[in-house]
């Protein structure tokens, strides 16, 4: 038992043979107290606000849409902010730092070649007569 309910005096609880066997069984399996075990099953209610009452469904298809829902709004939450406050913060940004470009003289021009006559194999020769 945890050591700051020692102190604490017992309680007694009525319940049917059957369900107070099933549940030593599962406080045996925990490896807890049965105190202990019936606290941590009520804390684990409380923090998640599940109602034993309610039905999970199977594997805990409820659960699963409880927490799709609240992806889906984060993920709404995170584009809106994206949108209205990022991007135009971005683009402020990126104009404030960008430089305007002169044009000026490039470093370096393109030569334009002439056409080269092909080449002749024989020419005559101009005779100085």
């Amino acid at each position: 038992m945890d050591t700051s309910h020692k102190k604490e005096p017992f309680e007694t609880f009525k319940l049917k043979a059957s369900v107070g066997r099933k549940f030593r069984k599962y406080a045996r399996h925990l490896g807890c107290s049965q105190s202990m075990t019936l606290l941590l099953m009520l804390e684990f209610f409380e923090t998640n606000k599940l109602s034993p009452k309610e039905h999970m469904g199977p594997h805990m298809q409820t659960l699963e849409r409880l927490v799709k829902k609240r992806i889906d709004a984060l993920i709404a939450i995170v584009r809106s902010i994206e949108k209205n406050q990022t991007k135009p913060t971005a683009l402020m940004l990126q104009s404030l730092f960008e430089e305007e470009h002169t044009p000026s003289q490039p470093k370096f021009k393109e030569k334009k070649f002439q056409a080269k006559e092909e080449p002749v194999q024989f020419r005559e020769k101009k005779s100085n007569n």
